[in-house]
């Protein structure tokens, strides 16, 4: 694992007290594994202190979008997460995948119409209601999120 963090306005890489880089293998199961990890840390290093449970249900949606939608489940892919928590205890992560990438404000609102009752299309909506602010690079391919 590498510890280089990808800038963030606003997240001073100097006072960090975790940071980790970690390419993950295009698989479901990975991203079950690799997520109970970090939020081990996580938990031992006392970073975003009761906002646990936000943070991992938003690092596992993205992980799963970048294996299913950027990586298209193929093996021979991987996705790239990059996690970090301040001397505060803020959180940042970064998820990249190596798909074409995606413009997040085309997608449906799973609170309208027959998306209430559709058993997908939650997780950007999700992953925008847990955490402070979240941004898109590389064309949609790369998730930028951020606790404070």
């Amino acid at each position: 694992m590498s510890t280089d963090i990808p800038h963030h306005d606003g997240f001073d890489p100097s006072k960090l007290k975790l940071r980790l880089h970690a390419a993950i293998a295009s698989d479901v199961a990975a991203v079950s594994l690799f997520t109970d990890q970090v939020m081990e840390l996580v938990r031992e290093m006392n970073c975003a202190e009761g906002k646990e449970f936000g943070m991992e249900m938003a690092l596992r949606e993205a992980l799963a979008n970048a294996v299913l939608h950027g990586c298209k489940s193929d093996p021979g892919k991987q996705v790239e997460c990059y996690v970090a928590c301040d001397d505060q205890g803020g959180m940042y992560i970064v998820v990249r995948d190596p798909g074409q990438g995606y413009d997040p404000d085309t997608l449906p609102s799973p609170l309208e119409g027959e998306n209430v009752f559709a058993t997908h299309g939650r997780g950007i909506f999700l992953i925008n209601q847990l955490m402070d602010t979240v941004s898109y690079e590389r064309g949609g391919a790369e998730i930028r999120m951020r606790k404070f």
